[in-house]
């Protein structure tokens, strides 16, 4: 049976239905974009400019093209297998069965840390006393608009999407305005370490990873060959430039070493610019952004369990599809249970550390994956999976050691669960 076939043939097996195909190109770039355009612009400025100095733009440049490299080759992996699944499906039919439960087995420990933390973020911005309480809530609120389908998820997304545009083009706008504003901020400085830029575009890569979320959805994309390669580089590149913009803004009125110590980066801009009246409205947005991008992931990890469960890597009975609304919900549900309990107790910073280690592998996988497409198959360029890959592995390894060990022991984990369940298997097949 041909790959493409037998991506037909476990999307529709025995006790599943397939997903219905409703997402056009506008609804898959702004389910990328609520993933993209959320809450890392809006906290991942701080860090990552603590750890580049005046290089705070390289790294954003470094983190650009590795994410431009990842989506082109998710793209085309995507159209190839427009199955739920993203990367789990691509290693597994192009690297074998173990890298393609490697991939997924990331993706969803990774972005499970991830869904907690953008829950975290809403809480702390919108009710920092409660933030725990806040976030459990917004999980549950949220997984319930993804119970009810996915049409209604890309709606709901699309609002967010609009209003935290509509934010950060008011910050824009009021820093490039103000009397602040020196453009002698942007000069390079003698702070600037390869070390500290790398482990910059480690953090600021976070915050483009959702461009994943599209491929993910590819069995709920109509025409997925056409969409999905259209959709990935169009969200891309509209999140790039608005990163772009709010990053030069930040660095005109505050400077890199003012951006390193805050707490609020936004905030703290429109403050200094002389907006403080804009600050409240800040805020909302940084909320609003984290939930759109835990809208967004949740229905990523849910669509990678799917897969992994038709599969029977997780119990088969999470591959049930809802016979009204059409969305695994079971898989849905399992999500956000798990989100809900680790929001309750975990710690953001580190949430965000082991998930930003676990994408990187996941796109190094992707990007292997990639490289072993033909020219029939509608292959990229050869330089962009090896840049991608190579970009992965080094962004992965520079990241805060924690991360790295922490990211690093959950593989580890990964591999020998595979192990034991295979071995299980052959020993009861004797």
């Amino acid at each position: 049976m041909a790959a493409a076939d037998r991506i037909d043939a476990t999307s529709g097996g025995a006790g599943t239905s397939r997903l219905r195909r409703r997402l056009g190109v506008g609804d898959a770039v702004v389910i990328g974009l609520g993933a993209m355009v959320g809450a890392g612009i809006f906290a991942a400025l701080a860090p990552a400019a603590r750890a580049a100095g005046s290089g705070v733009l390289l790294g954003l440049g470094i983190a650009a093209v590795v994410a431009y490299c990842n989506a082109t080759s998710s793209a085309r992996l995507a159209a190839r297998y427009p199955a739920s699944g993203g990367t789990y499906v691509y290693g597994r039919e192009r690297l074998g069965e173990f890298w393609g439960y490697l991939a997924g087995w990331s993706f969803v420990v990774g972005k499970t840390a991830s869904c907690a933390a953008m829950a975290l973020t809403v809480g702390f911005y919108a009710w920092p006393q409660y933030a725990h309480a806040v976030a459990v809530g917004a999980v549950v609120a949220l997984t319930a608009v993804n119970y009810a389908g996915v049409q209604k998820s890309a709606w709901l997304t699309r609002a967010i999407v609009g209003f935290v545009l509509a934010v950060l083009a008011a910050v824009v706008v009021v820093a490039f305005g103000s009397g602040e504003a020196d453009t002698a901020r942007l000069a390079l400085g003698s702070d600037i370490t390869t070390a500290g830029v790398l482990q910059a575009a480690g953090l600021l890569f976070f915050a483009f990873a959702g461009y994943a979320r599209i491929a993910t959805l590819g069995e709920e994309v109509r025409d997925p060959a056409r969409t999905i390669p259209r959709a990935v580089p169009i969200a891309l590149a509209i999140t790039l430039i608005v990163y772009t913009l709010v990053a030069v803004a930040a660095l005109l009125v505050l400077g890199p070493a003012r951006l390193a110590t805050a707490t609020a980066p936004l905030s703290e801009v429109v403050r200094a610019a002389g907006a403080g009246w804009l600050e409240p409205v800040v805020r909302t947005g940084a909320a609003v952004a984290a939930l759109g991008a835990l809208l967004a992931l949740l229905l990523g990890v849910s669509r990678t369990i799917l897969a992994m469960a038709r599969d029977r890597h997780l119990p088969p009975a999470l591959a049930a599809v809802h016979p009204r609304f059409a969305v695994p919900y079971r898989a849905e549900v399992a999500v956000g249970v798990v989100v809900a309990v680790v929001a309750a107790t975990a710690d953001i910073r580190a949430a965000i550390g082991f998930s930003s280690f676990g994408v990187l592998f996941y796109y190094a996988i992707a990007n292997a994956a990639a490289a072993t497409l033909t020219r029939g198959e509608n292959r990229p360029p050869r330089v962009i999976p090896a840049v991608g890959l190579t970009g992965c592995v080094v962004l992965a390894v520079t990241l805060p050691p924690p991360s790295v060990l922490t990211g690093a022991g959950v593989v580890v984990v990964g591999a020998l669960v595979y192990g034991l369940r295979r071995a299980l298997g052959d020993h009861r097949s004797r």
